[in-house]
């Protein structure tokens, strides 16, 4: 790769952070042919974009970036493969599926709307993070509760008053 092509790279990678909100790093080496298909195919399907990245250049980008991606550059070593999700907890929820089959994908860290994370230990905490709708439908839910609770009250009175009739 020339200078020159280095540096349109690490332009379309900056573009690209600066609409990202959701960005998992994790390391897929010692993954076989079959087990890399089987994790790009679960990324696509969950509208996950899954690339193998260049280390040197995602850190340039991520240093270029108006955003702050804190002590995220540190994990960049070694093999890298760069999860870009809408839903926060979505990669979290396909390593941790992943890895009923094996030790591999291992997460590096993640970056998740200004918070940063680093480590393979915060797996479990990430895959329990709730997205938009689900809260919005647990919100929900306990609105409907108290209304639920409300109409069945009243049917009851409603039924007794007929039977004593």
């Amino acid at each position: 790769m020339t200078r020159e092509e280095k540096s349109i790279a690490i332009e379309n990678l900056t573009a690209k952070l600066a609409g990202i909100n959701v960005i998992y790093l994790a390391d897929t080496s010692g993954l076989n042919a079959a087990m890399t298909s089987d994790f790009r195919r679960a990324c696509f399907k969950a509208g996950i974009k899954l690339e193998v990245i260049k280390n040197t250049l995602l850190e340039k980008a991520m240093e270029a970036s108006d955003l702050d991606f804190g002590d995220l550059p540190s994990v960049l070593k070694g093999n890298t493969a760069m999860m870009i999700a809408d839903t926060a907890n979505g990669p979290a929820k396909i390593i941790k599926e992943f890895r009923k089959k094996g030790k591999k994908p291992i997460l590096k860290g993640a970056y998740i709307t200004e918070d940063i994370y680093i480590g393979d230990e915060n797996l479990d905490n990430l895959a329990a993070i709730k997205s938009r709708a689900e809260v919005i439908g647990e919100i929900i839910g306990l609105l409907q509760s108290p209304a639920q609770r409300v109409i069945a009250a009243l049917q009851n009175q409603i039924g007794k008053e007929e039977a004593a009739e």
